[in-house]
């Protein structure tokens, strides 16, 4: 009997230990706790069980040596569109993005909690990066009638937008900025003003007009800006400005927030590295929404990034190559960026002198912030969602490279340095390149 006891207790231990997670000899980087220094970690049934010093009794069922790479909270991302499903979440995991938000404006659009929990659903089937759905502010995102707020929370979801469909009648935002307020939900909206932004595919500006685009000039944003931050302080809504493209936008969000306003904002990071002359001669993959803007709009939103006052994001947008080649004016806009994210904003810090700490917080706990999600971190306690990185490992940007059903990126052909090694989310192993050793 004694022996039988004592090999149940064995297996539980080796089951136990199975779940057990040490990660050693790494450069531990936490934006949200100022942590940079060579720690180790130690996770317990997926969460963070110790940092520096093995807990009493730990057993580690593997083992990952991080000598020279870097062990940071995984990614957080504001924007990402799920074409497919299963390849998107797998490209994530892949760039070391652990929870991602999803816009509304999916095919149907999430305006109907049947749609978010399915979309909850197989999303923590596939067990990869956690999905966080932005529900729709109207009812397919049409402008007119609020959809059912309290209903698609209730299925998961944790913020409300109108992606890039306009509300033409500023009556219909106040009702919706009001109700949200009076149930404490964040309103996400992309400021572009429809009418001063009609028809237009380009930043209004010399490059527009030397290839005879139609131009959407920067009052398209700031009224749009404008507008809401009214709105937002005459009903005390939570606001988050999503894309900003322009120094006047940055501006104003700069003194709303001195105000004390209540409102926060975001970045993509391809406006962080091009501008409007990276349109070259109608190269369809530099065409965005909002559009590539001036080199000092870009020098803006870096400054912007790198003081804190906005967020960065991979606005990820998968087009398929369909989508793409066709005359600039009429190609689909955006780029795949789940996995460019890390290395362009290593990208950026490097060539702004952004103290790494600082770089990271925009796209880990910064995001997670604007959120209100439990994510971005590493703390004892917290759930063990991970990203260890080499940050000096070169490689260029292909087709073949990246695991997006997208491949639209103007970056397509670059060389990068950092990339990733390893992910965890909650404590499991969900991307391993073979670049790191386990025991």
């Amino acid at each position: 009997m004694e022996s039988t006891k004592t090999t149940k207790t064995t297996e539980t231990m080796g089951k136990m230990a199975q779940q057990n997670i040490h990660i050693r000899n790494g450069r531990l980087i936490d934006p949200k706790s100022s942590t940079d220094a060579q720690r180790d970690l130690f996770i317990v049934d997926g969460h963070i069980a110790a940092i520096g010093e093995a807990p009493a009794g730990f057993v580690a069922g593997r083992t990952i040596d991080a000598s020279g790479l870097i062990v940071c909270p995984g990614l957080v991302d504001l924007s990402t569109r799920l074409a497919g499903i299963e390849p998107e979440l797998a490209a994530a995991v892949a760039g070391g993005v652990t929870a991602l938000a999803c816009p509304p404006d999916t095919n149907p659009p999430l305006d109907e909690p049947g749609l978010v929990e399915r979309l909850v659903r197989r999303s923590a089937t596939l067990g990869l990066a956690q999905v966080y759905p932005i529900g729709a502010l109207t009812r397919q995102l049409a402008g007119e009638k609020l959809a059912e707020m309290h209903s698609l929370t209730r299925a998961g979801c944790i913020a409300f937008s109108q992606a890039k469909h306009p509300i033409v009648d500023s009556q219909v935002l106040l009702r919706a900025m009001q109700y949200a307020a009076n149930f404490n939900y964040t309103i996400r909206l992309q400021p572009q003003d429809h009418n001063l932004a009609r028809d237009g595919v380009a930043h209004d500006g010399e490059v527009a007009s030397r290839l005879g685009l139609t131009g959407i000039p920067v009052c398209a944003e700031t009224v749009a800006i404008a507008t809401a931050l009214q709105l937002a302080r005459a009903t005390g809504v939570r606001l988050h400005l999503a894309r900003l493209s322009s120094a006047a936008g940055v501006a104003l969000v700069r003194e709303a927030r001195r105000s004390g306003l209540a409102v926060t904002c975001d970045v993509a990071i391809h406006h962080l590295h091009l501008s409007e002359m990276d349109i070259g001669y109608f190269d369809s993959h530099a065409r965005f929404d909002p559009p590539l803007r001036s080199g000092s709009d870009r020098d803006a939103l870096r400054a912007a990034a790198a003081e804190g006052l906005a967020a960065v994001c991979s606005d990820h947008t998968p087009v398929d190559a369909d989508g793409k080649q066709l005359p600039f004016a009429e190609a689909q806009p955006g780029a795949t960026a789940l996995e460019l994210l890390l290395p362009l904003t290593l990208k950026w810090a490097a060539e702004d002198k952004i103290p790494l700490l600082s770089a990271l917080a925009r796209i880990t706990c910064d995001p997670a912030a604007i959120l209100g999600i439990n994510a971005g971190a590493i703390t004892q306690g917290s759930p063990a969602d991970i990203c260890l990185f080499d940050p000096v490992e070169p490689w260029q940007v292909t087709p073949q490279a990246l695991r997006s059903e997208g491949k639209n990126t103007p970056f397509i052909g670059y060389e990068m340095a950092g990339r990733v090694r390893t992910t965890l989310v909650s404590g499991r192993v969900v991307f391993d390149s073979t670049g790191v050793k386990t025991e």
